[in-house]
């Protein structure tokens, strides 16, 4: 849960983000605020602290489209001043580490910091010491995925219930600490584009799942383990409980058992682990030594330091125990000596001990009591020792409250002096436990490990769709080959009929490179992924009502993004662009995005292009790039049976009646739709252009005006006999004879 400040400076627009229960604070700047939009896309911001200037700038409004849920304030811009921030930097940050940052030349960075941290102490009121730590992350170490591409490839959450199940997420996610889960979160919603670093993520998965024993022993340590990295803040800020001192006192304890499972890995990237983990048996023995094993949730009633831990509690503790003892003691005593059996010594609140005697017995009361309370069915009393052991009581028992509340303030303090080295042994803990949950997945559900290059080339056998495949009912998934690059094969048009597989074809390989740079194997035989920088997506649309967009206009904006931001490393997925308008419109401009992603210096980027425009296919032969493919179609009389196959080639065929007849449309439907087809192929339409029954009938459907036909009619012979001429195999004198035979052919 981020709260987050936007700062803006010589056309820089910096960005601070900070979640106060972790003490996670992360900065960053960029010249672009379509890069910034995106990279915000994936956070969840709570609240936003931006200056006056910006209230009614293009990238607010943009950034409010985008956050609609999130609260923002507009502060004076001086609060955004740079000119201290320096001095607030030091008050918070080691020096040493404030030197990773050239605040120097990110001034817009340093003025949304400042202003986080002046708001943050200012309104919250209390110690910070967890804030210890300025991630500095500049844009470019990631894998850029804007909001549509997170929604299409649904990462975090489905397109249409918003839920975790059924999401990437889910799949991957079999970590068993809530550090762990934020760290795959974190991964996944930053994929690296680093090819080393990556190499390093995936050697140290491929150990972990190599090994199976250890593995097991590392899940179960690991699920002993509470988050620190929000108890030790806990702790830091002084809002920490006992409990929350016992649990961390407990995670620490499983330290040792993890560290001894990891030491003799070979992975550079554990073995870096290995050396951040710190269980810190100093705050382990203090925290046993005085915590009492089950405390109580408050910490201003007792009972929560052990006995021994302290000599002048532990007097406090024996007066008290002591005179309850006695006061124990004294109801027996009390009902030999007056002979009521039902006489009791009981305590409240309001009046302290007291005897009471039921009213039928109160003629046996002794003279040296004393009234304190009368009740319906019985009187209370008090007599001068009872009120003597009282008063010691009362006054040990409150005594030694007080020394238990300051003796756990001063433990507090002074395991909150250690919160770095609990916040780098957490962060070590969440990187192993991420790691141990992408082997754990890769073992459960036969993944590969996929070679990581700085090439072009996206070469995957057998790859398959980790979503679509866990949640088939059949349990099982035809798996398809997928070959890209730069060159030859940057375009490939995938032709098919609806719920053929086209859209689950062309998001696994998004998905599968989005994998491979997050350092997880992938759902593969085998893949070699050329390290993308970008992927964008244009896969389905719907209307956008709050913001007045069509379902054509959603699709048009997302298009244009995509054709603004794409470079030569970015992977594009475009599913039936152009179908939000009329046919010819949609063709059209199907045709044009193809040519202007493949034919453009700047872009040429490497994309996958379901379409239902055959005509989109004709592109394969006037372009290198382009190579066209279809799902593979089993025709069995009148129905149709989807192979699921990806195999090359394209298709004439759309198959949609035979897909209507599988949805379950009526067969009279079915039947009149077919004949409507056969009539509308041969251009048989009646004098309003109704399309004819079969035999020649008219239809009975009256229409206002004539409709034109949508489709094409038969090819021009002379047309036809032009494409499949070759100009450069004619003499000059062919080529005019031929010419002038067509003239003739066309006035004829």
């Amino acid at each position: 849960n981020f709260f987050a400040g936007f700062a803006v400076t010589d056309g820089t627009i910096g960005l601070a983000f900070i979640d106060i229960s972790t003490g996670e604070f992360r900065v960053t700047e960029a010249d672009d605020e379509k890069i910034l939009l995106n990279e915000i896309s994936g956070l969840d911001f709570r609240e936003v602290i931006a200056g006056d200037e910006l209230e009614k700038s293009a990238f607010l409004k943009a950034f409010i489209r985008q956050k609609d849920a999130c609260m923002i304030n507009y502060l004076p811009s001086d609060y955004f001043s740079v000119d201290g921030a320096a001095l607030l930097f030091r008050e918070y940050f080691h020096q040493d580490q404030l030197d990773k940052i050239d605040f120097e030349n990110k001034r817009a960075m340093s003025a949304a910091a400042c202003a986080v941290l002046r708001y943050v102490r200012e309104t919250q009121k209390e110690g910070f010491g967890h804030i210890n730590e300025m991630r500095w992350y500049p844009l470019n170490n990631y894998l850029i995925l804007d909001d549509t591409a997170r929604r299409n490839l649904e990462l975090f959450a489905t397109i249409q219930e918003n839920r975790k199940a059924g999401s990437l997420f889910h799949v991957l996610d079999e970590t068993v600490t809530s550090m762990g889960g934020r760290r795959l979160r974190w991964w996944l919603n930053y994929p690296l584009v680093d090819t080393g670093k990556i190499k390093e993520r995936l050697i140290a998965v491929s150990e972990i799942k190599e090994r199976h024993h250890e593995r097991g022993a590392l899940r179960k340590l690991l699920s002993g383990v509470y988050d620190i990295e929000r108890l030790g803040s806990r702790v830091a800020i002084g809002i920490a409980n006992a409990r929350d001192l016992v649990s961390l006192k407990n995670s620490l304890k499983s330290v040792p058992a993890i560290k001894e499972e990891i030491s003799q890995s070979e992975s550079p990237l554990i073995s870096e682990i290995y050396s951040s983990l710190d269980d810190m048996p100093d705050i382990a023995d203090l925290i046993d030594g005085a915590i009492a094993e089950d405390p109580p949730m408050t910490i201003r009633e007792g009972n929560i330091i052990k006995e021994g831990f302290d000599s002048e509690l532990d007097e406090l503790i024996l007066a008290s125990t002591d005179g309850k003892r006695w006061i124990a003691s004294l109801e027996a005593k009390e009902r030999k000596r007056t002979g009521i059996n039902t006489l009791k010594v009981g305590f409240n609140n309001v009046f302290g001990y007291y005897i009471e005697v039921t009213r039928a017995n109160a003629h046996l009361v002794p003279d040296e009591y004393v009234r304190k309370q009368t009740l319906v069915n019985a009187e209370r009393y008090i007599n001068e020792d009872l009120k003597k052991y009282e008063s010691l009581v009362l006054n040990a028992e409150e005594k030694r409250k007080n020394r238990e509340y300051e003796l756990f303030v001063e433990i507090r303090e002074r395991v909150g002096r250690e919160i770095k080295r609990i916040q780098k042994t957490a962060s070590g803990i969440a990187d192993l436990d991420a790691l141990v949950s992408l082997a754990e997945v890769a073992e459960r559900n036969n993944y590969c490990c996929p070679k990581i290059t700085d090439e072009d080339r996206i070469e995957i056998k057998d790859g398959r769709h980790p979503v679509v495949e866990r949640m088939n009912p059949e349990g099982v998934f035809v798996p398809n080959d997928t070959g890209m690059d730069c060159e030859n094969n940057r375009f490939l048009i995938i032709t098919g009929p609806n719920m053929a597989g086209k859209s689950t074809y062309i998001r696994q390989v998004a998905v599968i490179v989005l994998m491979a740079q997050m350092g997880s194997f992938v759902p593969a035989g085998k893949a070699e992924i050329g390290v993308v920088d970008k992927i964008f997506t244009r896969v389905g649309a719907s209307d956008s009502l709050a913001r007045g967009q069509s379902t054509f206009m959603v699709e048009m904006t997302e298009v244009a993004t995509i054709l603004e931001n794409a470079t030569k490393k970015s992977l594009i997925l475009l599913d039936e662009v152009g179908r939000g308008t009329s046919t010819f419109d949609g063709l059209s401009i199907a045709w044009a995005v193809a040519e202007y992603i493949h034919d453009s210096e700047a872009l040429g980027a490497r994309t996958l292009f379901a379409t239902h425009y055959h005509e989109l296919t004709d592109l394969a032969r006037t372009r290198e790039g382009v190579k066209n493919y279809s799902i593979a179609v089993k025709e069995w009389g009148e129905d149709i049976i989807f192979l699921r196959k990806i195999i090359e080639g394209g298709t004439n065929r759309s198959y949609g009646i035979q897909v209507a007849r599988l949805a379950g449309v009526p067969e009279d439907v079915v039947s009149r739709a077919k004949e409507v087809l056969k009539n509308l192929e041969k251009g048989e339409l009646d004098e309003m252009g109704i399309p004819r029954l079969a035999g020649g009938k008219v239809s009975d459907k009256k229409s206002g005006m004539a409709q034109l036909s949508l489709f094409a009619e038969e090819e021009n012979p002379v047309l036809k006999e032009i494409k499949g001429i070759d100009p450069y195999d004619m003499t000059p004198m062919e080529a005019l004879k031929k010419i002038d035979e067509w003239k003739r052919k066309v006035k004829g």
